[in-house]
């Protein structure tokens, strides 16, 4: 069966013929339409999510582990809003998401019916494209069938060539529920796909690189393919180039530096140490960077030149960028020349490197029970093989201090890195993917998105730690006064909650641990339940987590 309503049904064959499959759909009225097409063809595979705000990160985490086009589906007025915050993430993470927004007709906006907003280019500052479908109602239309199809082909076109979030707005006018077992209309049409964008590196580069005695690479965001063990090699064989990797690069190297923050910030105000590091030139590749170490001190010291490799969206993030070199990164490193610079700029700083990761063994050994104390374990015993989601503030900041396992598939998200929809992702990613989920969260963050537990869908072996440390423990971290009331009710936001509650309500597997000699008992507990979700609240002290990372820091000097 497919909808009465013809421009209804050009976008369920075009879907289907452009094989985008998966549908998250918000239950409303409005969508009928859309609902009926999708749900009713066994092509599609579609999800219910009543949260429009978790259900846009659903979908999110869905096309971050499917690496195509996932569809979201919603009625008119305030739902649509609700999925700004997964479109902006989709725009700056550069992940393919599709909003199907169903409207009022054009002639009953701002008449004053109910659930009624101007729709027509809302998320007009963070869209890759936007359009608006005309209404057909008999299929002698030509024209504006025609219309229609281009509309929808460009979409569509947009979203999995530019990877990013498209808005396709549909006016629908009652009756809604009619179907038919038939499609009005004989066919439609699918145009290209655009063609990736290429560019030829210039001889430009070439000289900046070969003439350049520092030159330091860092990868951050990056899918687990991009760069190959020969391409760290080649690189890495250069004693002038310096690689340092974040958590989400999925990168792993004897050579490259995993730890930023562990290197410069026990230095960062030391100028005469911290400026050898500067080099002669950047290239960066991947997403969004998450250190805030490295981006000040290369701002400070005035990076020389930069250069962003790679599809993904070049940022003038250090106030230098010469250029955007859009080839694959693996395709870059196998054109540079095999003539290396006499340097000892990577030896010196993986030597310094390295002896801060030898030296902060004697600080761990005196750590009392904390955050820092919480993440070392949690990252020395998670299992192999596993798709590991970080949460943000605290979470994706405390990982960039110990080196990850190999064997894991890591994601976060870092395109606007805003604590909401966290667990929605991670969620989604779990049902798109074929390995066990583990989710990695603070309380602030957790309970803020609790709508993401309504779901139907979350897969049995799905685990979430939480670290609870009865607020924003981040805040403490920063520059300001604390222990005030104002900190404490504006910043901070002290609470005295825990997840039992929520965990009963959702039938998700409770644990909770608030020492060490806990932790030990429960954790492997925790791991081997899998006939449902589980969560593990570990409890941490509120006060002393930002006295011991920053005397951490501190410590290495």
């Amino acid at each position: 069966m497919l909808p009465e309503i013809i421009h209804a049904q050009q976008v369920v064959l075009l879907f289907k013929k452009r094989q985008i499959k998966h549908i998250v759909i918000s239950p409303g009225s409005r969508n009928a339409p859309l609902t009926i097409g999708f749900t009713e063809d066994s092509f599609f595979t579609c999800y219910s999510i009543v949260d429009e705000r978790c259900a846009g990160h659903v979908a999110l985490g869905m096309a971050q582990q499917l690496r195509e086009p996932v569809a979201l589906l919603c009625t008119s007025g305030s739902a649509l809003l609700n999925y700004y915050p997964a479109v902006t993430e989709a725009y700056y993470s550069e992940i393919p998401l599709i909003v199907l927004s169903a409207d009022r007709p054009p002639h009953k906006i701002d008449i004053g019916d109910g659930q009624t907003i101007r729709q027509k280019h809302v998320y007009s500052n963070h869209i890759l494209y936007d359009c608006e479908l005309t209404m057909i109602h008999d299929k002698i239309q030509v024209e504006s069938i025609a219309t229609n199809e281009r509309l929808l082909n460009k979409a569509l076109n947009t979203t999995i060539a530019r990877s990013g979030p498209v808005h396709i707005n549909i006016p629908f006018e009652e009756p809604l529920y009619n179907r038919v077992e038939k499609s009005t209309i004989k066919d439609v049409k699918t145009i290209d796909i655009l063609k990736e964008e290429t560019s030829i590196i210039p001889d430009e580069f070439y000289k900046h690189w070969d003439n350049s005695s520092s030159k330091l690479i860092i990868l951050s965001t990056l899918n687990v393919d991009v760069l190959t063990e020969a391409d760290l090699n080649k690189l890495t064989s250069d004693p002038s180039v310096l690689i340092m990797s974040e958590v989400g690069s999925n990168i792993r190297h004897d050579k490259v530096v995993w730890g930023i923050d562990t290197l410069i910030a026990p230095i960062e105000n030391i100028d005469e140490e911290i400026t050898h590091l500067q080099p002669d030139m950047v290239v960066t590749i991947g997403g969004m960077i998450v250190s805030k170490k490295i981006k000040q001190y290369l701002r400070k010291f005035e990076t020389k030149i930069h250069y962003h490799v790679g599809k993904r969206r070049a940022y003038d993030t250090f106030f230098k960028l010469a250029g955007h070199i859009k080839v694959k990164p693996s395709t870059w490193v196998q054109s540079l020349h095999t003539k290396t610079v006499n340097s000892q700029y990577q030896e010196y700083w993986l030597k310094t490197f390295k002896n801060r990761i030898e030296k902060r063994k004697s600080y761990f050994e005196t750590m009392p029970w904390c955050d820092f104390k919480v993440y070392k374990l949690l990252f020395q015993n998670l299992p192999d093989n596993i798709l590991l989601q970080l949460g943000n503030s605290s979470t994706v900041r405390y990982a960039q201090l110990f080196p990850m396992n190999t064997s894991h598939k890591i994601y976060a998200n870092r395109g606007t890195s805003g604590i909401d929809g966290s667990t929605s992702t991670a969620i989604g990613a779990a049902m798109a993917s074929d390995r066990p989920c583990i989710f990695i969260t603070g309380d602030l963050s957790f309970f803020y998105d609790s709508n993401a537990l309504w779901n139907n869908y979350i897969p049995k072996n799905f685990k979430i730690i939480v670290i609870n440390n009865s607020g924003g423990g981040i805040f403490r971290i920063l520059p300001g006064h604390k222990d005030t009331h104002e900190f404490d009710t504006y910043f901070e936001t002290k609470h005295d909650l825990t997840a039992i509650q929520l965990c009963e309500m959702y039938h998700i597997g409770y644990h909770k641990v608030g020492d060490e000699a806990a932790f030990a008992k429960a954790y492997q507990q925790f791991l081997s339940k899998n006939d449902k979700p589980q969560l593990l609240e570990i409890v941490t002290p509120s006060k002393v987590n930002d006295e011991i990372l920053l005397n951490y820091f501190k410590f290495l000097r």
